[in-house]
């Protein structure tokens, strides 16, 4: 099936938090497939400081595209993010905004989570936009058994219970605003710092440090992902379907990847051994998740200055480190049966090709050692 809406008109789009992870791909991918009119990016971090790499820098040149600085936790500064001024009304609204960070307390997520998502949905409702595409959280459930949209929910990490606070709050607004929310597994590629890229981080680590990476728990543990151009594919088909107005959608590839799954292609890429604590010792350790999380986040962090170091790094983004809870015996397992029916995968399973071209982008900006890779 095609990518694009029928009709001549192309919708004017804003992206909030469009300089993320997310966000620029999704800039990347409307621009060059010419699907607007007209583009606004919202972030509180300039395109300049964001870590472009080379080609999404040009991409964010292009003359459709306007930059507008904004906190979106501030509901003044969220509605003049959204003031579509002397233009077209916006036909497209896409949230990839919100706090992403590792180990901030409650109340930092509670605010850059559920009150920015808040505000947001409120502004789009008053201004009567075309759609809100609300991007939530997988981790919506723990079950090795894949979980479909209307299974009842169970957040297990501190981003998955806003989002799904988030998600209340928008089927409580349903009669004033048209929406859409998307919840993707595990997302990766070119622009990832906070999904799987620690774990390739880690490859990078043992092999630095000439040890085996061991792991918690087991292979079996379900880890599904999906790439992020089929997230940017999935946004703009649903965000522009009108029989998805008030829907929710798992985006998940095909590959029901495990970690077992994921750590053997990251030992591929570095050529390391690899081996697991197991269940017995790995329920010891969840006694206290936070001690265990704790030495192994000062092991890797100790290793990687020493790489940044050794290997003349300039000032990387990337961090080697893991919130406690993602490192429980959770289950992130999705049903993508309903987003299938309309768009299938372009990118059906990791492979080690597609996960080192995360790692060797990374390197041609200086910001990972390139000599890993070889």
């Amino acid at each position: 099936m095609s990518d694009c809406a029928g009709g001549n008109s192309k919708p004017r789009v804003v992206v909030l938090g469009g300089c993320g992870f997310i966000g620029r791909n999704l800039v990347e991918y409307l621009i060059t497939n010419d699907l607007v009119s007209g583009l606004r990016v919202v972030d509180k971090t300039p395109p300049q400081l964001a870590f472009l790499n080379p080609s999404h820098s040009k991409i964010f040149e292009d003359s459709r595209i306007e930059y507008k600085s904004a906190n979106l936790i501030n509901a003044t500064s969220c509605a003049s993010a959204l003031d579509p001024g002397d233009g077209a009304p916006w036909g497209l609204v896409v949230n990839c905004a919100g706090e992403t960070r590792v180990g901030q307390t409650e109340a930092v997520y509670s605010e850059g989570l559920f009150t920015l998502s808040t505000n947001v949905a409120k502004q789009c409702a008053k201004l009567k936009v075309d759609r809100l595409v609300e991007i939530s959280s997988g981790h919506m459930y723990s079950s090795d058994k894949p979980q479909k949209e209307d299974c009842p929910v169970e957040p297990w990490t501190t981003e998955g219970k806003m989002k799904a606070k988030v998600e209340k709050e928008l089927k409580g607004m349903a009669d004033e605003l048209n929406y859409t929310i998307i919840r993707p597994a595990i997302v990766y590629g070119i622009g990832d710092r906070r999904s799987l890229t620690p774990r390739l981080l880690y490859g990078g680590i043992y092999k630095h440090l000439n040890e085996t990476m061991k792991l918690l728990w087991t292979a079996d543990l379900k880890m599904n992902t999906v790439h992020v151009r089929d997230v940017c594919r999935a946004i703009w088909t649903l965000g522009t379907k009108p029989e998805a107005n008030h829907q929710v959608y798992n985006v998940v590839d095909e590959a029901n990847s495990t970690q077992g799954a994921l750590v053997e292609l990251v030992a591929d890429i570095f050529k390391i051994q690899h081996d697991y604590y197991g269940t017995a010792i790995s329920t010891l350790a969840k006694t206290d998740i936070a001690s265990v999380a704790e030495e192994a986040n000062d092991k890797h962090l100790t290793a990687w200055a020493d790489m940044c170091r050794k290997y003349s790094l300039g000032h990387t983004p990337l961090e080697p480190s893991a919130p406690t809870e993602l490192l429980l015996n959770k289950q992130l397992c999705l049903d993508g049966s309903r987003v299938r029916a309309l768009l299938q995968p372009d990118v059906p399973r990791p492979t080690v090709d597609r996960l080192r071209e995360v790692l060797e982008d990374y390197a041609s900006m200086n910001l990972f050692p390139k000599e890993l890779l070889l």
